[in-house]
């Protein structure tokens, strides 16, 4: 599984037909995100996380 399927940011756009980063970003950003090795706007998107650390 990619990180992206867990993004919080990552979801479906019903106008491209495709999944995509919902993350506003401009030009610099993701020229900068290019040269990254992790997505700085990576926010899990897990719901269930917080139960799991609970038990």
């Amino acid at each position: 599984m990619d990180l992206c399927d867990r993004c919080a940011y990552f979801a479906y756009d019903d106008y491209e037909e495709a999944y995509l980063c919902m993350v506003a970003m401009d030009e610099d950003d993701v020229y900068r995100l290019g040269a990254q090795k992790q997505c700085p706007y990576f926010r899990d998107g897990d719901e269930y996380a917080v139960v799991r650390k609970q038990n």
